[in-house]
């Protein structure tokens, strides 16, 4: 019997759970009165897009260094990203011992992460040049300074990368064989032999007790890109400062105890990272002659798409012009109607047929704004959880994941949560002073320009002939008289 008024009850619940269903808008929340509010979804508030240059930004202390070349081609033009690093002393006072003479000496790059661009056709040249700066007597590392290089061209190479593919490499063992091991995937660019004699073994033991003095005289390398060496399309790779697998690798024969004649070989790592010395990118974008330029020289103007570049390339910046409408509409002449937005949602649309390897869509981007000191800022519902504030506010859509920015492979589009931000506008409790859309890293998110991603997307900023969905605002609101 008991199992019947079981059954009962469960059909008791579930015919109210449907009657309370008709309305698939209905919020559910039944105040005082006759009347139940209801959710209402809106997408007709206008979303204006505009292609902008975005600012240099610091360039050292990065999660993975850009180091490539990508050619023009006639929407994004080229890019260039150069790098400047310290190199330091393996130990205080290193002794090379008696007599040293190199016999090989290794430029050792690790890749990492994120590479954007073509392995399979291009092949990439790199010159190395030693710097006229002392890098650490440096104070401001934008990723738009052009640092200086000595003429004389120490190192190069040219080649196809394969920057997941690890490397074998014969492993110099002091008082053991020497054995073939395998290395994490590297760049090894060869340099010059006398070079290495001339500015580190034959200085003064003196200028190598510290990483002070031997910065002074050693002032550190750059690796650039030799752009008319190199051919196909190119790309952008990432080296990893933050382990210690990147170094300058000397190769030497030394002297074996009085004797002249009888040498050892000798291996021994200058130690380049991020921890020991600081280490520069220099990135250069040339739109000559494309639609980017087209628009960065019409900024009042409309088009049907805008573009997005990470490396400090361009960002969108955008609006709502079709907001005030909206309210007004909403209210309907009722000034104290208070309008409820229960969800909004920024949906950002790619332009078909433009996700095509190697130049694929941005993973992620990300959403930011201005404060009234014109700095950058989270928006309410992306402004999660710090070292600094481990508790967010209740505004914050509550995880990465719950704000968005990640690019949606099927659909070819980008959602956001902007619920929190949206009402903060409608409620005057905060002004837009600027919106912007621009790319991030997959693995961090960036609200000043990312260094860490090459990637690009094209997005539809509104509705063509074709029937191409644009950027859009779907709201969700209710309101509350």
């Amino acid at each position: 019997m008991k199992f019947i008024k079981l059954d009962l009850l469960t059909l008791l619940i579930g015919l109210f759970l449907f009657a309370s269903c008709k309305d698939a808008n209905t919020i559910g929340l039944t105040p005082e009165g006759e009347n139940p509010i209801k959710g209402v979804l809106d997408n007709t508030v206008l979303v204006d897009s505009k292609t902008v240059l975005d600012s240099a930004t610091a360039s050292i202390g990065l999660a993975r260094h850009p180091l490539g070349y990508i050619s023009g081609d006639a929407t994004f033009g080229t890019t260039e990203a150069s790098l400047s690093m310290t190199v330091s002393l393996p130990s205080n006072s290193y002794n090379f011992g008696g007599i040293p003479s190199v016999d090989s000496a290794i430029l050792v790059l690790p890749y990492s992460t994120q590479f954007y661009g073509d392995t399979t056709t291009s092949v990439y040249s790199l010159n190395v040049h030693q710097l006229k700066d002392d890098l650490s007597l440096q104070k401001i590392f934008l990723s738009n300074k052009v640092w200086p290089v000595e003429t004389e061209l120490v190192g190069s190479l040219t080649a196809k990368i394969k920057p997941k593919t690890p490397f074998k490499i014969t492993d110099i063992v002091n008082g053991k064989p020497d054995t073939l091991k395998t290395v994490a995937p590297q760049l090894r660019i060869k340099l010059s032999n006398a070079f290495i004699q001339e500015h580190i073994l034959n200085v003064d033991s003196a200028l190598r007790s510290t990483n002070t003095k031997f910065s002074a005289i050693f002032k550190g390398l750059q690796v650039s890109v030799n752009k008319t060496a190199s051919t196909g399309p190119g790309g952008i790779m990432f080296i990893n400062f933050g382990g210690t697998d990147a170094n300058l690798q000397i190769y030497y024969k030394k002297q074996v105890g009085t004797s002249v004649i009888e040498k050892d070989t000798v291996s021994v790592n200058f130690p380049i990272s991020s921890t020991s010395g600081p280490i520069a990118a220099t990135v250069k974008h040339d739109y000559t002659g494309t639609p980017i330029k087209a628009q960065l020289d019409a900024p009042t103007a409309s088009f049907d798409v805008t573009y997005l570049q990470a490396l400090a390339g361009v960002r969108n910046k955008i609006s709502f012009p079709g907001l005030n409408a909206f309210i007004e509409k909403v209210k309907a002449g009722n000034a104290n109607a208070r309008i409820v937005i229960n969800r909004a949602e920024l949906v950002v649309n790619l332009k078909s047929g433009t996700d095509v390897s190697p130049w694929n869509a941005a993973q992620r981007l990300s959403l930011y704004r201005l404060d009234i000191a014109g700095q950058r800022a989270n928006i309410p519902d992306g402004d999660g959880p710090t070292q600094a504030n481990p508790q967010p506010l209740d505004t914050y859509a509550g995880s990465e994941a719950a704000f968005g920015g990640f690019y949606d492979v099927t659909n070819k589009r980008y959602i956001f949560t902007v619920t929190s931000y949206l009402q903060a506008i409608i409620d005057n409790k905060t002004k837009d002073y600027g919106t912007y859309l621009a790319p991030s890293s997959l693995t961090e998110y960036n609200l000043y320009p990312s260094l860490t991603s090459g990637a690009r997307s094209i997005i539809n900023t509104a509705t063509p002939a074709t029937g191409e969905k644009g950027i859009k605002l779907n709201i969700y609101y209710m309101r509350v008289d």
